[in-house]
């Protein structure tokens, strides 16, 4: 039996994350800010109250996870706010730049001392942290994020691989979350491509990026 930390667990891709791990005999810990009735109803771990962005409540996680084993992390907690050349604030990007490219930074280091040698880390990223790829401009603070994420997590495979640590940089696809208003593929068929994907991870693969269906995306 695996064991898994899953964050962003309460909802979306996330809960779906859970559901799939823990019905195929894995050990799940899910950590949120607040759990929602769903996540409460799987046989999980909840590590609740944790606010990514806080370095206290980083800590406090790493506290709680003290002597934990974990074969594999997926950090898949993030936020979009909309928004275009005349609508973005300097707010807005710090926002999501805390949450969508520091905090996974910054909670994978706080976990190393969970993740031996064969371990597997996968940062939840986007299609729109693409450069060669974006066609359509807008969204400053998400795409902002999102790239700045793909660069700390090729950073991570390289400093990782003598560890014995892989990580993966995964596109989930347009997936019917809050985040997009529910327009997209069911969050289960999302979590099964991501995990097919960490499944099949090694450290020749570590470090690329990769959407969902097994297609690997451009820089």
């Amino acid at each position: 039996m695996a064991s898994w930390l899953v964050t962003g667990a309460n909802r979306g891709i996330g809960l779906a994350l859970c559901r799939l791990l823990q019905a195929r005999g894995d050990s799940v810990i899910a950590v949120c800010r607040t759990p929602s009735a769903e996540l409460q109803a799987l046989a999980v771990r909840i590590e609740a109250g944790i606010e990514l962005t806080s370095s206290a409540s980083l800590d406090n996680l790493a506290t709680r996870l003290s002597g934990v084993r974990l074969d594999g992390a997926i950090l898949n907690a993030g936020i979009l706010e909309a928004d275009n050349l005349e609508s973005f604030s300097a707010e807005s990007l710090r926002r999501q730049f805390e949450l969508n490219a520091l905090a996974p930074l910054l909670l994978a280091r706080a976990l190393l001392p969970n993740l031996p040698a064969g371990s597997r880390l996968g940062l939840i990223s986007s299609r729109m942290g693409s450069i060669d790829d974006n066609g359509s401009g807008g969204y400053y603070g998400y795409r902002l994020s999102k790239t700045a994420l793909n660069m700390a997590g090729r950073s991570l495979a390289v400093d990782l691989k003598p560890r014995g640590i892989a990580v993966a940089i995964l596109h989930p696809g347009m997936v019917a979350t809050r985040m997009v208003g529910f327009a997209g593929i069911p969050p289960e068929q999302a979590a099964t491509g991501l995990l097919a994907q960490l499944d099949a991870l090694s450290l020749e693969t570590s470090g690329r990026f990769w959407h969902a269906n097994g297609e690997e995306l451009p820089w």
